[in-house]
């Protein structure tokens, strides 16, 4: 069984905060192997907790998405849980007075897009403003930590959904995303460098699934239930930005995939035309019960993964979205608040443009591949666990 920082924090690494004040970043995936919640591990160790810091969702995990979280009293603890997505973003010094070293222990989802990883970014900026210390209990990235696929982020399309120049699958943990945020982030020249130190797993191999750990999966967010559905994620998650059901509302989030004017039938014909390594596309029949067309009959397709190892959702993602924009051009629409949604998860307005223009797939899959090629000796300097 794969140990993680929480555990090695547990069994021998204690002193890191005894005799602190601590904050900790959390929600329910912050379990130890047996299921036991961070914080009553650490208030029985006798460690000094101060404050819960909630990300999006919640510290319970049942907020949805983009649904504002209010700060509040935890009524088990009596512990002040203050939100991180309501407000404040990032924790602020009112929020940190009280706290000498923030912990951050959070299940991510290994896009991105999750908006974790911009949390974990605020926080460094927050202990380094604020003359704080921050301790990164590291979790297995659960699509593998091998993986390296999409584009990378032009910051001047950076958002909540994504705030650094990285590639939408980024293959890292989160303990590896601190410290290269830590020493990339604004950029190279002028890091963040705070005071960080990342408490690594035990046994965790980067060709590991979450399902091979030896851990019991908890759900981060009410539309991850599932190791499949984080693999789908990174590519199925595009379909946020356009006007069609990503699934939520249902069993399945990003593997069903559909809305009410599709041609089940046809866009899963076309679709398996194609061709797609590792992937086949079934007609498939849904009816939300709340977000996009919520109580309406969506008519699409299901994601059927054939070899996960091979599996490329941003690719597959791209493939989707361009045949339903071909096919359906009456009723395709790209969702646009005060900026294309589709523009903010992508991280460019690029892939949207050439979409509108057809331009071929294989063109925008050429661009990505040198970007990643760029990248990956960066990527290389932060990462803490051997393939």
């Amino acid at each position: 069984m794969v140990k993680t920082g929480l555990d090695v924090l547990l069994e021998k690494k204690l002193k890191l905060v005894k005799g602190s004040r601590v904050g900790i970043i959390t929600n329910t995936t912050g379990v130890n192997k047996s299921l036991e919640l961070n914080i009553d591990l650490l208030l029985k160790a006798g460690m000094k907790i101060t404050s819960i810091f909630a990300p999006e969702h919640g510290f319970r995990a049942a907020a949805k998405e983009g649904e504002k979280v209010d700060s509040y009293t935890d009524a088990r603890t009596g512990l002040p849980v203050y939100s991180l997505y309501g407000t404040n973003r990032k924790p602020s010094p009112e929020m940190l007075n009280e706290v000498d070293i923030l912990i951050f222990d959070i299940q991510d989802a290994g896009a991105r897009f999750y908006t974790f990883i911009s949390t974990l970014l605020l926080a460094l900026e927050a202990v380094k403003e604020n003359g704080k210390k921050l301790l990164v209990l590291d979790r297995p990235n659960p699509i593998t930590g091998l993986a390296v696929e999409g584009n990378i982020l032009d910051m001047r399309f950076s958002s909540f959904v994504g705030s650094s120049p990285i590639p939408i699958r980024h293959g890292m943990t989160l303990g590896e995303l601190a410290e290269y945020y830590n020493h990339e982030m604004p950029n190279p020249q002028n890091p963040i460098n705070a005071e960080l130190t990342v408490v690594k797993m035990v046994g965790w191999r980067r060709s590991q699934w979450f399902d091979e750990t030896g851990l019991q999966f908890i759900p981060p967010s009410p539309n991850m239930p599932t190791v499949d559905t984080a693999l789908v994620f990174p590519g199925l998650c595009f379909i946020e930005g356009i006007n069609v059901s990503e699934g939520r509302g249902t069993t399945r989030p990003f593997e069903w995939i559909g809305a009410p004017w599709i041609d089940a039938e046809a866009l899963a014909a076309e679709l398996n035309k194609l061709d797609l390594p590792a992937v086949r596309f079934r007609p498939t029949y849904f009816t939300p019960h709340y977000s996009k067309y919520k109580g309406e009959l969506c008519n699409g397709i299901q994601t059927h993964i054939l070899d996960r190892n091979t599996f490329n959702a941003p690719m597959i993602g791209l493939y989707v979205v361009k045949t339903i924009h071909d096919m359906f051009p009456e009723k395709f629409q790209w969702i646009k608040y005060e900026n294309y949604f589709f523009d903010l998860l992508l991280g460019t307005d690029k892939v949207r443009l050439a979409i509108d223009k057809h331009r071929s797939i294989s063109d925008l899959l050429a661009e990505w591949k040198k970007e990643i090629k760029q990248f990956l000796p960066i990527r290389a300097k932060y990462l803490l666990y051997e393939s």
